[in-house]
């Protein structure tokens, strides 16, 4: 009997560990440079910084540490340092996945898989992960899409534990004049960071996102990316509850890369629903994620 196919695991080859970034391609890309129409850039990241931000408790908090400053000088004398003259350096320790990150292929697993059914045993306690890990990602430069579904319900964040539905998904498309094509990145704006600097920056794991008839929608339009300016991109409490289900159906089966803790607001102020989408994660071996600032112009 036929082993039934998951997803788009073997659709690029029984190594492929890229996932859904296969469908982006010179073509692609040039197409997404003539989607701007203002040229204003937009920094959709979230600083990394101790408090302020959405942090996970059992992440930790983000440290910046100064290596070097003045008092350090000296150091420089044997090759040539004058005084007065030195420089300044850092220490910076966090969770992979803190304040804006995108996942890699191997974060989540199902039934003991990764993406394209590579085992979890592949990730290793010291040195990470053998497959699927965010440096086989590479720079992302594609067509994005805002889908402002707080905007398209006329509030200012969606209520907490929301779940988006794939009727709120394509409603608020049409609601904008715009269609998703294979190899776009789809930003998904629910209102939540929005919500927790408007109350005393109080960290709440109960958060509006997308469902899994949401999740099956967007692998069914091959977007290479869904992003959020949520902690899971997918609602919490899990819908339906089927515990990281969003995850596994877009990560897992269909190696869509999630991009977590979006700073959304100023696109959606200007309305800007189209735009060339620009991310490069870190190339850190076998990581489960990076922290990235992704760029949007309008």
């Amino acid at each position: 009997m036929t082993e039934q196919k998951i997803g788009n695991w073997g659709r690029w080859g029984a190594d492929d560990e890229r996932g859904a970034l296969n469908l982006l391609d010179p073509g692609t890309t040039l197409a997404a440079t003539r989607v701007s129409r203002t040229g204003k850039v937009y920094s959709l990241g979230l600083p990394i910084q101790r408090a302020g931000i959405p942090l996970v408790d059992y992440r930790g908090t983000p440290q910046r540490l100064t290596l070097l400053n003045h008092l350090d000088e000296h150091m420089y004398e044997p090759y040539g340092g004058k005084p007065g003259v030195g420089c300044h350096e850092d220490v910076l320790t966090l969770a992979s996945h803190t304040s804006t990150h995108m996942d890699a292929l191997c974060h989540v697993y199902s039934d003991g898989k990764t993406y394209n059914g590579f085992g979890n045993d592949a990730m290793e306690t010291y040195g990470g992960a053998a497959r699927c890990g965010i440096e086989k990602a590479g720079p992302v430069v594609t067509r994005g899409v805002l889908i402002d579904v707080a905007r398209y319900k006329q509030v200012d964040w969606l209520e907490a534990g929301y779940v988006i539905t794939q009727e709120d998904l394509e409603d608020t498309l049409k609601s904008q004049g715009v269609q998703l094509q294979p190899g776009d990145a789809a930003l998904i704006r629910t209102g939540w960071v929005d919500w927790f600097f408007a109350n005393g920056q109080e960290m709440s794991l109960v958060q509006p996102g997308i469902g899994l008839a949401a999740a099956a929608f967007l692998a069914s339009r091959d977007v290479v990316a869904v992003c959020s300016d949520n902690t899971a991109v997918e609602a919490q409490p899990f819908d339906r509850d089927e515990f990281l289900g969003g995850h596994v159906e877009l990560l897992v089966r269909h190696g869509i890369y999630l991009i977590e803790h979006l700073n959304l607001s100023e696109l959606a102020a200007d309305g800007c629903h189209e735009f060339l989408f620009m991310v490069s994660p870190l190339r850190i071996t076998g990581a489960t994620a990076s922290p990235v600032n992704p760029v949007a112009v309008g």
